[in-house]
């Protein structure tokens, strides 16, 4: 059993920069790929990024390439989303995921685990 914990959510304006952690239960940590989605009001969940277990592929959602970066922290059970110049559509709860499997997923449905969620509100 994994429970995920997110933090780092908030109110900034857009260009700001704002950075999402998920902290994880569990010895296990280090063999989960682990995803970051998000969920915008009226909207469905959408992929945002994913990073392996060994930290060495990462995948984004095109319309965060570039902009974000996840990466890992295997020895804290801690995985991050930084997230720089933020854009109002960006806006949406923002949510972390683990898959126990060797290779990360865009798909909700390849994931065991959920975290509650932190908000993430960009002003324009």
């Amino acid at each position: 059993q994994v429970q995920l914990v997110e933090s780092g959510g908030g109110l900034v304006q857009a260009g700001d920069s704002l950075r999402l952690s998920c902290a994880a239960s569990g010895r296990t940590f280090s063999t989960y790929a682990m995803g970051w989605f998000r969920q915008a009001p009226g909207k469905e969940r959408e992929f945002v990024a994913a990073i392996t277990w060994s930290k060495s592929i990462t995948e984004y959602a095109d319309s965060v390439k570039g902009r974000f970066t996840i990466s890992r922290e295997n020895a804290k059970n801690t995985v991050y989303l930084q997230m720089n110049s933020l854009k109002p559509e960006d806006t949406a709860v923002y949510y972390c995921a683990a898959a126990v499997r060797t290779y990360s997923s865009t798909r909700p449905a390849d994931y065991n685990y959920w975290g509650q969620g932190t908000k993430v509100t960009i002003s324009s």
